[in-house]
C-alpha cells in the first residue's frame, strides 16, 4: 500500500470514526423501549435526546400553527417591530413550558410559525401561545358610582323600549339590565340563564356611550358562584389601570392562595421594585376598595384592600386547574403580546400516525435500497458490491451529520434520504460506464479505472453541484417540510461526492495496488 492509499484509508477511517460518534445517541435513544426510558433519569434521557437525530412533527406527533398578528390597532411606530416581539415573547413560552424541540420562526411579515413536536393538547397549545396575557391591575367603582351607571342604562333601554328587542319580559322593562341582577353591591351578578339576555343588552348601540368615559364594563370569570347559584359578575370598574403586567417580576402556580378553599391552584406573583412601589401607592391610597385583577379583559379576581402592601406580593385566584395555573404563570413571566394574534392555520398529528409515517416511510426505503442492490449486483457484479458499500457508507453519513447539525428528520427528509440513494448509485454508473468504455477500447484495467474516474468526476461534480444549488433555494424559500427534503438531499449530495468518488477509487487503488489484474468485474 502507498502512502497516498494510506493517507486515504485514514481519512477514511477517521470520517467514518466521527460520524458514528455523532450516531451512537440517536442509535441508543431510538432503540430504548418505553419501560428503559422511563427508568433513566430524567437529565440522563435529556441529554441522550438532545444529541439524539429530532423528528418533525410528521414523524413523532404534535401540532403546528400559524398565527397572524393584528396590528390594525397599533401606532406606525409600535406595528413596525410588533410581529418580532411578539415571536420572541412566544419562543420564550414555548421555552418555558419545556416543549423539546420547537420551530418558531416568521413567515411573511407579519405570520409567525409554530411547530410543537409532541404536543398533541389542542386548547392547552391555543391557550399557551395565543392568549395576549394583558395583565391590568383597576380599580373597581364605588356601590354609588356602579348603581348610578347601571340606572342610567336602565334608563335608556326604557326610555327607547330596548327591552323588548332583547326579549326582556314587559314586566321588567323599567329596569331591563337591573332586574336581571340577584346583587349589586360592588358588581352586579347574573345568573346563567340570564346571562343571554343581559349580554344582548349591553350589546344594544349606543349603551356604550352611556357608561361614563372613564368607566368600563367588564365580565368576572365564567362558572361563578353566589348563594349556590352558577352565574357570572358584571363589574364597573375605572378605566385606566393603576398598574400593568410590566409591573410583575415572577409568576408562580400555588396552591392555597384561597383562604375559602385552600385545595385551590391560583397563581401567585412578585412585583419588581418599580412595581412594589406603585403597589404600596395604590394599595396606600384606596384601603376600603376593591382592586380588580384583569387578564386579559377578563377580572380574574376583585379581592378588598384591607391595608397597604409594601412587599409587593399579589396573586390570581379562581377555579384553575394545575395545568391552566402552570400555563398563566408561564404567560405572565414571558409577559405580554404586543398585538393580539388569531391562528390562520392548525394541523395536528398523532403519535400513531407518526409512528405509521417512520414505519411505511423506512419500508419504502427499504425496499428502494433492495432493488438498487439487486441490480447493480447482477448488472455490475463485484464493483456493483464496491458500489452497494459506497452507498450504505453515504446513508451512514447522511444520518449522523443530520444528528451532528442537529437538523429535524421529517417524513420529506426520509424521501431525500431514498433519493440520495439514487443519486449515490448513480455516480457510480457514470463511472463504471466509463470504465467499461475504456476496457472496450483495449486498455488495461489500471488505465480504464483511473480514466474511467477522471472522465466521469466532471460530470459527476456537475450534476450534483446543480442539484446542491436547487436544494439551498428549497431551504431558503420553502416551508417546513420543503427545507426538511433540502437539507437531507444536500447532506446526502456532499457525503456522495465522498463516497462514490473519494472511497470507491481508494478501493479500486488498494486492489489493484496489491494485485496484477487482467479482468474486471464490472
Amino acid at each position: 500500500m502507498t502512502r497516498s492509499d494510506q493517507w486515504k484509508l485514514a481519512a477514511v477511517l477517521a470520517v467514518t470514526l466521527i460520524a458514528a460518534w455523532y450516531l451512537y445517541p440517536s442509535i441508543r435513544y431510538y432503540t430504548l423501549s418505553p419501560a428503559q426510558r422511563a427508568a433513566m433519569p430524567a437529565r440522563e434521557l435529556a441529554e441522550l435526546r438532545g444529541k439524539s437525530i429530532p423528528l418533525g412533527l410528521d414523524l413523532q406527533g404534535g401540532m403546528h400553527l400559524v398565527l397572524e398578528v393584528d396590528r390594525s390597532r397599533l401606532s406606525a411606530e409600535e406595528a413596525k417591530d410588533a410581529p418580532e416581539r411578539a415571536m420572541e415573547i412566544i419562543r420564550n413560552r414555548v421555552d418555558q413550558f419545556g416543549v423539546a424541540e420547537p420551530l418558531i420562526q416568521m413567515e411573511g411579515e407579519d405570520r409567525i410559525a409554530v411547530q410543537l413536536p409532541g404536543l398533541t393538547d389542542r386548547q392547552r397549545a391555543i391557550d399557551l401561545i395565543g392568549k395576549t396575557a394583558l395583565l391590568e391591575f383597576k380599580l373597581v367603582r364605588l356601590p354609588e358610582e356602579v348603581k348610578n351607571t347601571f340606572d342610567r342604562i336602565d334608563a335608556y333601554l326604557a326610555s327607547r323600549n330596548l327591552g323588548a328587542a332583547a326579549g326582556v319580559d314587559s314586566a321588567l322593562r323599567r329596569q331591563p339590565l337591573s332586574s336581571h341582577f340577584m346583587s349589586s353591591d360592588g358588581s352586579a351578578f347574573i345568573r346563567n340563564e340570564d346571562l343571554p339576555v343581559v349580554e344582548q343588552l349591553l350589546a344594544l348601540p349606543g349603551v356604550d356611550s352611556i357608561v361614563p368615559g372613564d368607566s368600563q364594563l367588564l365580565w368576572g370569570p365564567p362558572n361563578d358562584g353566589e348563594g349556590g347559584v352558577t352565574g357570572r359578575r358584571l363589574y364597573v370598574l375605572k378605566r385606566e389601570p393603576e398598574m400593568t403586567g410590566g409591573s410583575v417580576a415572577s409568576a408562580e402556580a400555588r396552591v392555597g392562595l384561597e383562604a375559602t378553599n385552600p385545595g385551590a391552584w391560583g397563581v401567585s406573583m412578585k412585583m419588581t421594585p418599580r412595581g412594589r412601589s406603585d403597589f404600596a401607592r395604590v394599595t396606600g391610597n384606596n384601603v376600603g376598595r376593591q382592586l380588580a385583577i384583569v387578564l386579559d379583559g377578563v377580572v380574574s379576581s376583585a379581592p378588598n384592600i384591607r391595608e397597604r402592601i409594601p412587599s409587593g406580593d399579589a396573586s390570581i385566584t379562581g377555579g384553575f386547574t394545575v395545568e391552566s395555573a402552570k400555563d398563566l404563570a408561564i404567560v405572565l413571566r414571558a409577559g405580554a403580546l404586543p398585538a393580539p394574534v388569531r391562528i390562520i392555520e392548525e394541523r395536528s398529528v398523532g403519535p400513531s400516525l407518526g409512528s405509521d409515517s417512520i414505519q411505511q416511510g423506512l419500508t419504502s426505503g427499504w425496499i428502494g435500497a433492495a432493488l438498487v442492490v439487486v441490480f447493480m449486483l447482477v448488472y455490475y457484479r463485484l464493483s456493483g458490491g464496491i458500489a452497494i458499500v459506497a452507498m450504505l457508507l453515504n446513508m451512514f453519513y447522511v444520518l449522523a451529520a443530520l444528528a451532528g447539525f442537529g437538523a429535524t428528520l421529517t417524513l420529506p427528509g426520509i424521501a431525500g434520504l431514498v433519493l440520495t440513494v439514487g443519486m449515490a448509485v448513480d455516480a457510480n454508473v457514470l463511472i463504471f460506464e466509463r470504465i467499461r468504455e475504456e476496457l472496450r477500447h483495449g486498455r488495461s484495467v489500471r488505465q480504464s479505472v483511473a480514466t474511467g474516474y477522471e472522465r466521469a468526476f466532471r460530470t459527476i461534480l456537475d450534476a450534483n453541484l446543480t442539484t446542491l444549488i436547487s436544494a439551498l433555494f428549497l431551504f431558503q424559500f420553502g416551508t417546513g417540510p420543503i427545507k426538511g427534503f433540502a437539507v437531507t438531499l444536500s447532506i446526502g449530495l456532499i457525503a456522495n461526492m465522498f463516497t462514490a468518488v473519494f472511497f470507491t477509487r481508494m478501493i479500486y487503488d488498494f486492489w489493484l495496488s496489491r494485485s496484477k489484474a487482467e479482468r474486471l468485474s464490472i
